[in-house]
């Protein structure tokens, strides 16, 4: 299961009003190779599901990633920050053994 914190859902659906998106869009996460640790982050609002999707719900908001991505991203929790260390989307992500300095990108 993926999830997110009370502040990411305040800021997605923030995102979501003020962008004009369908009333159906959901959080789309995954994996992608890059980045200074070998793997990358990937966030985005969506509203087409894929065939290969695994979709979850937490706290009213839902969260869709593929199937490969999902090996990497299980049991992961996504939050979101404003403070002067950053500003956007972070994942805490308990599969990580490496994390870069910026947060962008892992390893396993």
């Amino acid at each position: 299961m993926i999830t997110v914190t009370e502040k990411a859902k305040e800021k997605a659906i923030e995102l979501i009003r003020s962008e004009n998106r369908p009333g159906d869009s959901f959080i789309r996460v995954g994996v992608q190779g890059g980045g200074c640790s070998g793997l990358s982050y990937v966030l985005e609002f969506d509203h087409q599901l894929k065939p290969e999707d695994k979709i979850f719900e937490d706290k009213g908001i839902k969260i869709v990633c593929d199937r490969k991505s999902f090996l990497y991203l299980v049991g992961t929790e996504l939050d979101f920050s404003d403070g002067l260390n950053g500003k956007g989307f972070q994942f805490h992500n308990p599969n990580a053994s490496r994390t870069c300095g910026c947060g962008e990108s892992f390893s396993v």
